[in-house]
């Protein structure tokens, strides 16, 4: 909803109202047929700020230059997915551009939201704007939108699918929970709250292939690898393979940094990339083995986790300060007749 809506709203309490029909409305349900040609739908997850965006925009540059067809769709309500790979342009997203085409009166045609660059075809879902609406009813709508566009007719490859993985919502858990992709692919690096959210995108998939699901763990790309080893003992345990390792190098980092694509074949990095997408290719989906966080805890160093650490039980008197309150019970006793 923008700015110039709210303003317009004659009070509080009608825009209160908005918000709970809105919230109320049903959701359609997002169709899966399948395409009319053969093509790889991937979705890509991970902790925010562990590098998918940087992953994918290389990745899918990579797969073009191999003269594949590639669509990357951005599923984060960051709306950052494709910056890298526009040169940190920003494009319309889908459902700010569909509002403002509802307002006018006029149909969202596939040229408002689709971009290309180099052979790579990219769009962006958009979120909501802060404290207006659910991230995961924006992926939902955003979705539908996509099929009355043609969705399933268009002729790709490979389609790359960029969630963030560590909001726990059934719009995020879309592709998972409706078998709109064939495998699932996790970024991650070597610390704990990152194999946290790849650990819970395994649950997920364990749980929908226990509900007859058919989407499996593809594997995982380790970024910014300090060799410390964590995230490969990890990808082990739970029985999903490693993908690529793209080390924590400065060079990487500070192109990165200034949007500069470095999947490309005669670039140093190239040979990296072009490995990474010949892997994601032929990569096989399996159905994972999520750990317990005690399990997950023991790859670190108690030391860096504090896995030694003992929970003490607090007091009433604790928690009342230098006298404890003795309150009789609330307990009702009947005298005998």
């Amino acid at each position: 909803m923008s700015t110039a809506s709210m303003g317009s709203t004659s009070s509080p309490l009608k825009f209160v109202e908005r918000l709970r029909e809105e919230a109320a409305a049903p959701i359609d349900q997002v169709a899966t047929t399948t395409p009319t040609k053969e093509t790889q739908i991937i979705a890509i997850y991970g902790k925010g700020g562990i590098g998918k965006s940087f992953t994918l925009a290389n990745l899918s540059y990579m797969m073009a230059q191999q003269g594949k067809k590639v669509l990357l769709i951005g599923c984060d309500p960051k709306s950052d997915t494709t910056s890298l790979l526009f040169g940190g342009r920003a494009c319309p997203t889908i459902i700010e551009t569909s509002a403002k085409k509802k307002l006018a009166g006029e149909a969202v045609q596939i040229g408002d939201v689709c971009f290309k660059r180099d052979g790579v075809y990219a769009m962006e879902l958009g979120g909501p704007e802060v404290g207006r609406g659910c991230g995961g009813r924006g992926i939902i709508h955003g979705f539908e939108l996509l099929e009355k566009l043609g969705f399933h007719d268009w002729g790709f490859d490979y389609v790359l699918l960029d969630f963030l993985g560590d909001v726990v919502c059934g719009g995020f858990g879309l592709p998972i929970a409706r078998d709109m992709c064939q495998k699932v692919i996790v970024v991650a690096s070597n610390d704990l709250q990152s194999l946290y959210v790849a650990n819970n995108v395994c649950s997920a998939v364990e749980y929908f292939r226990k509900l007859g699901g058919n989407v499996g763990v593809a594997g995982m790309v380790i970024n910014r690898d300090d060799g410390t080893g964590e995230a490969a003992a990890f990808a082990e345990k739970v029985g999903i393979p490693v993908l690529s390792t793209i080390p924590a190098n400065e060079d990487i980092r500070r192109k990165s940094a200034s949007y500069e694509i470095i999947g490309r074949p005669q670039s140093v990095w190239g040979p990296m990339f072009a490995e990474l997408a010949a892997n994601v290719g032929t990569s096989t989906p399996v159905r994972p083995k999520p750990m317990t966080q005690d399990q997950l805890l023991s790859l670190f160093s108690a030391a860096s986790v504090g896995r030694n650490v003992v929970l003490e039980p607090a007091t009433q008197f604790d928690m009342c300060g230098k006298k404890e309150i003795v309150k009789e019970t609330l307990e009702v006793i009947y005298d005998e007749v």
